[in-house]
């Protein structure tokens, strides 16, 4: 959530500001700003709602800068109001951008007021902003002031700042929340994400945690949580594919649903040999950690919390090792217990989610045997704090709702489960062999869309439904569940259909559509009779089912047929239908499919 882009430079840097922010809409945000100075000149430009109004306002402006901070906020302390924007202004001498939360706000608040300074929007970021300006009366630099600043900080950020005074400079400081230096020639630039700055450059600095540098047009100084001078690895990029047109399709969404088959091509790309996972794609170290697991405990959260769902029956079912799964979020805030030679796997869309990060160095203080990640970001904080890293190759994912990502988690964490089941001498073929399947059952399982989007307009007048699914597809329905409320606005909730008689039958009615996953195995006949409980209840039943369950559609039911697949992957493949209705609903609502309100794409604060 929020987007950050800075730059230092000779050339005017409006364009690039605005188009790196135009680059992170996708994260989600309700208002915009820009502070530009030129020749010891500070001008500040906000605007409420899209990046496009903030382009009309600079345009009307006409103010230019070759040094400038721009901002994508998503409100958290204070309303969506252009005095809440950012950058905030102290003593129209210093400008400051910042993703995150103060915790501490509301203390320095009060001892700034004492001093003083007057606060004219109601975010924890003004805080900031004023404390780095009085620590510049006290110290020679504007780099000292601000690592005296955040020594009195406590929670999130990642901030970006300069001084108009000294406008060949930008300093940055990260703690909890990323931020990515972009090296050019003659000029440099940060951003909350690297995806902002391709236009400019390909080589970046990941800032580590704890990290304050300094940028001018032709250096970069870095210094850890300590002060000290330290070295990071320039990394070059190697993202082909730019994510920022649809191309054919009408949303991001859509394209990133029909991407789906060549993303786990990708994913799979060099790391089945014969019959077998390349343990090496898991990092140096995998085979040997593999080898000595015993346990797996699995931290994500939202829709990679369903993959690590769907993982723990693969885990305990074909590699033969237990295995957790928890939210982050509630993981980090309670006693857990560590089992002998667990492995801690997180995952991440894009590696710096903030409660699955928290968990991840908590976990590291409690005995863990090794950690690893999931992860679709080189170079985000989970792929370098994490002793092995999977990466996805999924491709940028501009939707905020996940398509893409959570099937290339699947895979990954299905190509985990082969690999320990390898290292433990089971026999993994069954999954290989499917595995080699999946990018031609995704393009089957895409050929429904048709049939889905006529199904679709039965949404149009609901207000709620339910998702019922048993076994492995318990997660997907789950994961179904929560497409559609995210993109249509549809309360929904998802059930194991074997509970439906420990309360959910109570909300069966002719306007509750049930939307049930059936593929054929052991327990379809389980959950045929769960499907008569809602019939008898009068409930309308949107069944996705593999075309030899015998399932038919009547008055009461309306069946899709999905090609049969084995039952390993069925997961993988069923969640496709479950997306494509989602998508054709939202259309039908007319909401913003790819940016669905109050959501953010990357949730970098707790």
């Amino acid at each position: 959530m929020c987007g950050i882009v800075g730059a230092v430079a000779e050339r005017p840097v409006n364009k690039i500001l605005i188009e790196g922010l135009k680059r992170l809409e996708y994260r989600g945000y309700d208002s915009a700003g820009v502070a530009l100075s030129l020749s010891g000149e500070l001008n500040t430009v906000k605007a409420v709602g899209k990046v496009a109004n903030l382009d009309t306002a600079l345009t009307d402006a006409g103010v230019k800068g070759t040094t400038g901070i721009a901002h994508t906020r998503w409100a958290t302390h204070g309303g969506v109001t252009e005095a809440n924007a950012h950058p905030h202004i102290s003593s129209d001498e210093i400008a400051l951008v910042h993703n995150g939360i103060i915790e501490n706000h509301s203390q320095l608040r009060d001892a700034l007021k004492g001093d003083g300074y007057e606060f004219l929007s109601e975010t924890d970021t003004e805080v900031m902003v004023h404390l780095i300006h009085q620590l510049r009366q006290q110290h020679s630099t504007l780099l000292e002031a601000v690592q005296a600043a955040v020594k009195q900080l406590e929670g999130a950020y990642g901030t970006v700042v300069f001084d108009k005074a000294n406008d060949n400079e930008i300093i940055v400081a990260r703690s909890g929340s990323p931020l990515v230096i972009g090296l050019g020639l003659g000029e440099n630039f940060i951003a909350s994400d690297q995806l902002a700055l391709l236009p400019v450059t390909r080589s970046f600095i990941f800032l580590e945690e704890g990290d304050v540098a300094r940028i001018t047009r032709e250096t970069v100084e870095i210094f850890d949580k300590d002060g000290n001078p330290v070295e990071r690895e320039v990394v070059e990029s190697n993202i082909t594919q730019d994510a920022s047109g649809k191309g054919e399709y009408r949303h991001y969404m859509l394209k990133e649903i029909y991407e789906q088959p060549m993303a786990v091509r990708n994913t799979l790309e060099g790391r089945l040999v014969d019959d077998t996972v390349a343990i090496d794609a898991f990092g140096d170290s995998a085979q040997q950690i593999f080898k000595d697991v015993k346990h797996v405990q699995i931290i994500a959260c939202g829709t990679s919390y369903h993959s690590g769902m769907v993982a723990r029956y693969w885990l305990e079912q074909f590699a033969g090792v237990s295995c957790n799964v928890e939210i982050a979020s509630e993981f980090r805030y309670r006693e857990s217990f560590v089992h002998e030679n667990s492995l801690l796997v997180t995952i991440s869309q894009s590696g710096e989610t903030a409660d699955t990060l928290a968990a991840l160095r908590l976990a590291k203080e409690q005995g863990y045997m090794a950690s690893m990640t999931i992860c679709n970001v080189p170079g985000s904080s989970l792929v370098r704090e994490s002793d092995l890293a999977f990466m996805t190759k999924a491709g940028a994912e501009i939707g905020v709702a996940s398509t893409k990502a959570f099937t290339t988690q699947l895979v990954g964490l299905l190509m985990l489960t082969a690999s320990i089941a390898q290292e433990k001498g089971r026999d993994q073929s069954v999954i290989v062999n499917a595995i080699k399947t999946l990018p031609s059952k995704l393009e089957e399982a895409l050929s429904m869309a048709e049939g889905i989007e006529g199904l679709a307009e039965e949404f149009a007048d609901k207000h709620h439904s339910l998702f019922l699914g048993r076994g492995s597809q318990y997660p997907i329905a789950m994961e179904g569940a929560l497409k559609l409320k995210e993109i249509s606005y549809i309360h929904a909730e998802a059930y194991a259909a074997g509970e439906l008689k420990h309360g959910p039958l109570a909300l069966i009615d002719a306007d509750m559509p049930i939307i049930v996953v059936a593929p054929n195995n052991e327990l379809l006949e389980k959950l045929k009779s769960n499907v008569e409980e809602v019939r008898a209840r009068g409930g309308i039943i949107y069944v996705f089912a593999d075309k030899d369950t015998a399932f038919e559609s009547d008055d009461t039911m309306r069946v899709m047929n999905v090609n049969h697949v084995e039952d390993v992957i069925a997961p993988v493949v069923y969640t496709i239908p479950l997306q494509l209705l989602s998508y054709y609903v939202a259309v039908i609502k007319g909401t913003d499919v790819d940016q669905p309100r109050n959501l953010a794409k990357s949730v970098t604060v707790e």
